[in-house]
């Protein structure tokens, strides 16, 4: 079963970053959460059965943290990896 993908970009108040991301932990269909650098403070990978649960998650469970000041949900469409590449690889397609 094709899993939907989901990685949102997220602002947290100053001082939070380490008790949201453990928050954002908490919450079913969060797979990780990364510390940044840059415009963000944090990055969630989303991983979920159906888009109606990340839907749900996002406005009503993400946006509940009182630290969270601002979010950009990027939807995935297709993962390339390097497990793909060497299948790719080992049957021989160029």
């Amino acid at each position: 079963m094709d899993m939907v993908t989901s990685v949102v970009l997220i602002n947290v108040q100053r001082g939070q970053v380490n008790e949201t991301a453990q928050r954002l932990l908490e919450i079913e269909g969060v797979a990780e959460v990364y510390s940044v650098t840059g415009e963000y403070d944090l990055v969630a990978l989303l991983r979920f059965a159906n888009y109606e649960h990340l839907a749900q998650v996002v406005p009503e469970q993400i946006l509940s943290i009182p630290a969270i000041t601002h979010t950009n949900t990027l939807m995935a469409f297709k993962c390339f990896s390097r497990e793909d590449l060497q299948q790719a690889w080992d049957i021989g397609v160029e």
